[in-house]
Order: C-alpha cells, then structure tokens, then sequence
C-alpha cells in the first residue's frame, strides 16, 4: 500500500482483510471466490488497478512463486467480469504477475504435485516500478 502511494497512487483497502473476524473465519471454510477478492483497489489519474497482495514469496529454495490454482482462477473470473481493471499479484519480493500471465507461464510447466499450485519461476514476474512508475522526489 506505502509503495504504490509512494508513486502517486490514491489505495484502499478492500477484499476479506477488511471484513469483521467472524466473517474472515466464515470464507476460510468456503469455496467462495471472495476469499481470493483483492486486497487493494488503487487509483493514479483516471488509472484504477486492484492489487492482490501474496507476501510470503517466493521460494527461497526454487526461485518459483506457489501460486494457488483457486486464487489464479479467481483472479481470472474478477478480470473477465470487472474488465478493463486489471488485477496485478505483487509478491513478497515487490514483483508482478497478473493471473492471465500465471496460467501463461504455467499451462505446460512443472505443476506442484497436488495440483494446487501454479510454480512460476521469478525471473518471469515484472518487476513493481515498471508496472506502477517510480517513487515520487523527496523534497531536500
């Protein structure tokens, strides 16, 4: 949130962080889609993106991100019904993807042995000022 206001950008917060603790342990026992709502919605002149925020990549021991296959197909379920607003994942290590370039990169790759995750390797991901422009001049 502090990186994208850095940058100019006006964020909110919303998706299941924001919602009271009984209604958070609620949709830990569904299979609703708004568990994988984005944490963020952000604006920077009439640009309006939502950010899902997956802190806790990559790997440290594979250079991939394990990205759930329920949240990459939630992600492309809110693009196609919330088009033109993208939906960007900023990882832990302050890089990009979006679900589409998820699926992308992963539709004839090395699956995770449950079938759970979406393995994409780092060097694949955006990274964060390239997508969201650098951070504004401090003053002196």
């Amino acid at each position: 949130m502090h990186a994208l206001e850095e940058r100019g950008w006006t964020v909110h917060r919303c998706g299941q962080g924001t919602y009271p603790p009984a209604v958070q342990h609620a949709l830990r026992h569904t299979q609703s889609a708004l568990r994988q709502f984005p944490d963020l919605i952000a604006a920077r002149g009439s640009d309006l993106v939502t950010i899902d925020a997956k802190d806790r990549m990559p790997s440290t021991h594979t250079s991939r991100y394990a990205i759930s296959a329920r949240t990459v197909n939630a992600g492309l379920l809110f693009t196609a019904t919330h088009a033109p607003t993208p939906l960007y994942y900023v990882l832990g290590d302050m890089r990009v993807l979006t679900p589409a370039e998820v699926l992308h990169y992963t539709v004839h790759a090395l699956r995770h042995r449950s079938g759970a995750y979406h393995l994409v390797s780092s060097q694949l991901a955006h990274p964060f000022d390239e997508v969201f422009g650098q951070p504004a001049a401090r003053a002196a």
